[in-house]
Order: C-alpha cells, then structure tokens, then sequence
C-alpha cells in the first residue's frame, strides 16, 4: 500500500481524507477528514524523524548515529517542524552558530564544498 498523497497532482493544494473502508467487511465511511501533519513530510524527513524518536529525542545520540553536528542534526529537526505545517522561529544568533559549524565541518573535511553550500543555502532560506 502506497502512502496518502498530501497534495493534489493536478492544482498542488492540499488533500483531503474523504472515504475509508475495512479491508475485513468492506464498510465504507464517506467525509472529509484532515490528514495529520505526518503526511506532509518528504520521505527523507520522516527516516529522519523515525530515527530522532528511536533515540527518544537525544540529538547527542543521533549526532553519533548519523556522524554528524548538533547543528545539522538541529536543521534537519526544524526542516521537519516546517514540513508538517508548524511554525518555528529561528535565532539569529543559532544561524550564526549553524553557518560558523558549517565551515568548520568544511575545513575539517567532514564535509566537501558542495554539501557546505547546500546546507548554507537551506539556512539562507529559513532567515
């Protein structure tokens, strides 16, 4: 079974929930029902998500998991909070740390120049 689409193929508004049925009597309920804010997310952010919650939200744990820093760790979590709708201020002061933390992985070689400018460019897009 493939996921529900969240937004309409042809005029990309968003879906609606207007029937389901059993899978074991064939009852059949007709409505418009929400989607939750989980069918929003791209299938990168929920194995994100999936993981944040397998580490019960310790992000020092998915640093070691996913080899990478608080920050990026931080950006992928509001990446998460924007998709499913929710509003998420960022400090201008976290921005500084993210971008600084970026060029630092970057002089390490943690990271090459392309993937330092697409996480910077994701930044520049949340200001």
């Amino acid at each position: 079974m493939t996921g529900i689409p969240s937004k309409c193929p042809s005029c990309h508004h968003d879906m609606v929930i207007s029937q389901v049925s059993c899978t074991n009597c064939d009852t059949t309920v007709v409505g418009a029902y929400e989607l939750s804010p989980f069918a929003f997310l791209s299938a990168e952010s929920l194995a994100f998500l999936e993981e944040f919650i397998k580490a019960k939200g310790n992000v020092k744990e998915m640093e070691r998991k996913m080899d990478q820093s608080y920050w990026v760790i931080r950006n992928r979590l509001d990446k998460v909070i924007a998709e499913m709708g929710f509003k998420n201020q960022i400090k201008p002061s976290d921005l500084k740390e993210m971008r600084k933390d970026i060029l630092n992985r970057l002089s390490n070689g943690e990271i090459d120049a392309d993937e330092a400018a697409r996480l910077l460019t994701e930044l520049g897009e949340r200001e």
